[in-house]
């Protein structure tokens, strides 16, 4: 188990600030929100992939922070692939927040114009469903969505420990122990957790609040750069030598 090897962690220097580095055999790679965005998880899978044939670790994990559907274009398409690769590569799902409103939606326990002004529109039409459908708010179209797409969102965990990593969607609440965290809070927080300057037990490593580019502050890193409004899918590789921004790559012209 992934736990069990990363037990030698020392300091390492990034950007003027020191944080743990796992086993020179160990490498984690970590994506942000990814938002219905097709084309950037496969052009990110891919310098995965090529990282892993250049550096082959004894090793490797990836863990994505959640957020999968809603706001880009083809949520249905990211599901698929990832359903389809952890046929081949070690996984770590987390939950977002916008994955659980997709959830209550098909599961009725909430209002489709609740969930409509977060990007649900795109997510049915990635599922074929009619803008007819949606403005009426048709039966139909809960039944759009594979069966294997709502188990795999029901198995995605809220959070996720790596010694002195702790892996979450949107971050944590000041003042309580990781493993005392709600799950609203992970899914949700915001202000209170990024203002936040002391430490957390962990460095917390997050997505739901979008930057320009990968925020790296002494007790957390922000990986959230807003995928359905850049392109740009943001990836973090934690290895022997700490945490850092797997290069982006080359998209095709």
């Amino acid at each position: 188990m992934l736990g069990n090897l990363l037990k030698r962690l020392s300091g390492i220097k990034s950007d003027d600030l020191t944080y743990p580095r796992l086993p020179r055999e160990v490498t984690v790679y970590v994506i942000g929100d990814i938002h219905g965005c097709l084309d950037p998880l496969s052009h990110t899978l891919k310098a995965i992939d090529t990282d892993i044939e250049r550096t082959r670790p004894h090793y490797s994990a990836e863990i994505y922070l959640g957020d999968y559907v809603d706001r880009g274009p083809d949520s249905a398409g990211v599901l698929e692939c990832l359903i389809q690769r952890q046929k081949i590569r070690r996984m770590i799902f987390i939950k977002g927040n916008h994955d659980e409103m997709f959830e209550d939606f098909i599961s009725g326990t909430r209002a489709l114009t609740d969930w409509l002004p977060y990007g649900g529109g795109e997510t049915l039409r990635s599922y074929g469903a009619t803008a007819e459908q949606i403005a009426s708010n048709s039966e139909e179209i809960r039944h759009l969505v594979p069966a294997h797409h709502l188990s795999f969102l029901s198995h995605c965990e809220p959070s996720f420990q790596i010694e002195d990593y702790f892996f979450t969607h949107a971050g944590v609440k000041p003042g309580i122990t990781l493993n005392s965290q709600a799950r609203a809070d992970l899914m949700w927080i915001r202000e209170e957790f990024l203002n936040y300057r002391g430490n957390f037990g962990a460095i917390i490593v997050h997505g739901h609040s979008p930057v320009v580019e990968a925020e790296f502050k002494p007790n957390r890193i922000g990986i959230d750069t807003g995928a359905y409004m850049t392109g740009h899918l943001c990836c973090l590789r934690i290895d022997g030598n700490g945490p850092h921004i797997l290069p982006r790559p080359e998209l095709p012209s």
